[in-house]
């Protein structure tokens, strides 16, 4: 009984222990399952929204981590398609970003996101080789599909700021690009304007100095110079004022030195014509300055006695330039003693030859108007000679050219000699003697009356009138002997020299000719009597320049801003002159000038007036002007230039002209010849 009591004990009490231990069991299925659970629902939820935006939830094709995605739908959320597009547009430059860069860093809206659509569709479509919206590299084999997202993070952070850098550099380097471009122009802009400026410069002061010349090139090639005179100026106000306070032992000391800077210098125009011994000159020099200063210097008396130098230079300077415009005038009065000499020569033997050997060939065609006809009025053989070759020399039918030639009886006989000796080709040549033209008097010619009164010969030749240094240096040039001879205004007769052409080319004898003047027949004057080359610029040539317009005739029948225009190439329709009465107009104007108030001496202020509104431009090609007083005539226009004219007082013959501009004269001129060797004419 006790056996059976404690066996039923022991079943009751193993059937209560059984019931007590299943709650707990449950409790810890719950626990157990409770976060499988909650993480197999988000992952659910995630999985549906991203399948919502068609982004493939398949772990093997998703190459965009799932918390940037999420990151991507609230950007894309937020900004329309099209922003994103012009983002993406915009940062080819910056290279891809990650999203967790510009969120970790703060980095500014300038910092664009690139490829989130092209990484969507190229997930989407599992195209391989494909870039993705995310900064990342490829794992190496072995060590996982996907960096850790530390990893991932640190590695696009460096990459940003390498993108970031480059980007800098760029900019650093476009923005250096286009200020150096900046520069460049500006330089640029500033050489045309001095270019320009240089061309509108006065005649009277060209050639003096030219910033383009080739001893100029170095920037400072007398600094040693310079300085030794401004110490040489400074040790005479010293001297003076020591002088002043009797500081003898330094006056004495001053002197000294002084005078072994002037022996230093010397005549030295550049450092590289200074003596050896130059800069122990210069420190001893200095040191006597030193204390010059030390012991004289006051304010008031060094700059009064700085003014006074400086006037004194400044009076000096204005004679040498009197002294310069004198001795230039006079030497291009003069004609070279080898010149004179083939003159001469010419002429005895002209004289020798018997009257029958004297003429010239094909005097026929001297008055058919078929032809192409030039007149030239010169005292000067080998000017004329070069005029006449040159022509022929670039003719293509010499034969259709005829050249009348006028010279005075000096020289008559010297030209026939020289072009019986030298014939001008096929060309036809003929000689005359000015003063053989007996209608040519003072009776018919107002200018040759007013060259025999009494006025015009005192303003020539009185012995006591200003024509040195003085005042009327001046006008020295109008004073030049061709305003007395009639060969200078002949020009105004031409009509009344060939009254049987139509037409004729006037040519001065210090132009050379460079192409083919045949066409200059074909050109329509447009009813015009005068063809030629117009020469004002912006403010220079015009009438003001010429003529008197404080004078009342002028003022009321001329504008004074109207264009000049050029003696030394001109067109003449001489049927045009002779209805227009040329020649009539002309006199009347020289008779109203004959106390010299309407213009100066000289044929081009009347030639402006008597041809006013009867002058027709030409090409500036076909004359080009300034080779004898400009050294900056552009090389390519004298290049294409038919004529170039040697006007101004450098003429090519003369040992003053512009050495750069003699060959395109001296070319035509044969220097072996036995007349211009015996008379020591050589280039």
């Amino acid at each position: 009984m006790a056996i059976r009591r404690g066996l039923l004990g022991t079943e009751i009490n193993r059937k209560r222990g059984g019931g007590s231990r299943l709650p707990i069991l449950i409790v810890a299925l719950f626990t157990l399952l409770a976060p499988l659970v909650f993480f197999f629902g988000r992952g659910l939820d995630t999985t549906a929204s991203i399948d919502e935006n068609n982004i493939p939830s398949d772990p093997s094709k998703q190459s965009v981590h799932w918390r940037e995605t999420l990151a991507l739908q609230y950007v894309k959320s937020l900004f329309s398609k099209e922003v994103i597009d012009v983002i993406a547009a915009s940062t080819v430059d910056l290279g891809p970003l990650s999203l967790d860069t510009f969120t970790k860093n703060n980095m500014s809206a300038s910092w664009k996101v690139v490829g989130l659509e092209t990484s969507v569709d190229n997930n989407a479509t599992s195209e391989p080789n494909q870039t993705t919206a995310v900064a990342r590299k490829e794992t190496p084999e072995g060590k996982g599909d996907h960096y850790s997202a530390d990893d991932h993070s640190q590695s696009t952070n460096t990459s940003a700021k390498q993108n970031r850098r480059q980007l800098r550099d760029k900019r650093r380097e476009k923005r250096a690009a286009y200020l150096m471009q900046q520069d460049d122009e500006a330089v640029v802009k500033l050489e045309n304007a001095a270019i320009e400026r240089s061309k509108s410069v006065d005649s009277a002061v060209l050639g003096k100095y030219s910033l383009w010349r080739k001893e100029n090139e170095n920037e400072n090639p007398d600094n040693t110079v310079r300085l030794m005179r401004d110490q040489m100026i400074m040790a005479r106000v010293y001297l003076s004022i020591a002088n002043m306070k009797n500081k003898l032992d330094l006056q004495q000391e001053l002197r000294i030195r002084l005078k072994e800077s002037q022996r230093a210098l010397g005549d030295a125009m550049a450092d590289t014509d200074l003596q050896h011994g130059a800069p122990e000159k210069i420190k001893a020099m200095g040191q006597v300055l030193s204390k010059a200063r030390e012991q004289l210097y006051d304010c008031k008396l060094v700059t009064g006695k700085l003014r006074a130098m400086l006037q004194t230079a400044d009076e000096q300077v204005r004679s040498l330039k009197k002294q310069s415009t004198f001795l230039s005038q006079l030497a291009a009065k003069t004609i070279p003693n080898g010149i004179h000499c083939l003159s001469m020569r010419l002429t005895i033997e002209y004289y020798l030859l018997p009257p029958e050997k004297r003429k010239f060939p094909r005097s026929e065609n001297l008055e058919n108007p078929n032809l192409h006809h030039y007149a030239l009025f010169s005292d000067n053989v080998l000017a004329a000679s070069v005029v006449v070759n040159s022509t022929i020399m670039n003719a293509k039918d010499a034969s259709k050219h005829v050249f009348h030639l006028v010279t005075d009886k000096l020289n008559f006989g010297a030209m026939n000699m020289w072009f019986l000796l030298n014939p001008p080709g096929k060309a036809t040549i003929h000689v005359e003697n000015v003063d053989e033209f007996t209608w040519l008097n003072s009776s018919y010619c107002p200018v040759l009356r007013q060259l025999e009164s009494a006025a015009m010969k005192e303003y020539y030749f009185k012995a006591d009138h200003p024509t040195t240094l003085s005042s009327g240096a001046s006008n020295l040039k109008y004073r030049n002997p061709k305003y007395l001879s009639m060969l200078n205004h002949l020009r105004f007769y031409l009509p009344q020299v060939y009254p049987k052409l139509d037409k004729i080319l006037f040519l001065d004898d210090d132009i050379v000719v460079q192409k083919d003047l045949t066409g200059l027949w074909s050109v329509d004057l447009h009813g015009k009597v005068n063809g030629a080359v117009e020469t004002c610029g912006e403010s220079f040539h015009r009438f003001d320049k010429y003529l008197n317009f404080s004078n009342p005739h002028i003022a009321r029948h001329f504008d004074p801003n109207a264009c000049g225009w050029a003696y030394g190439m001109n067109v003449f329709d001489l049927k045009e002159w002779k209805k227009k009465d040329i020649t009539g107009i002309y006199h009347k104007w020289q008779n109203m000038n004959e106390d010299r108030a309407l213009w100066k001496l000289g044929t081009l202020p009347p030639g402006l007036i008597t041809f006013y509104g009867l002058t027709h431009p030409l090409e500036k090609s076909w004359h080009v002007l300034g080779l004898g007083y400009n050294p900056s005539v552009d090389k390519s226009e004298m290049e294409n230039a038919a004529v170039v004219h040697y006007n101004g007082n450098m003429k090519p013959w003369l040992e003053l002209a512009m050495t750069k501009y003699r060959p395109l004269w001296t070319k035509y001129i044969k220097y072996d010849h036995p007349y211009l060797r015996s008379c020591n004419l050589s280039e």
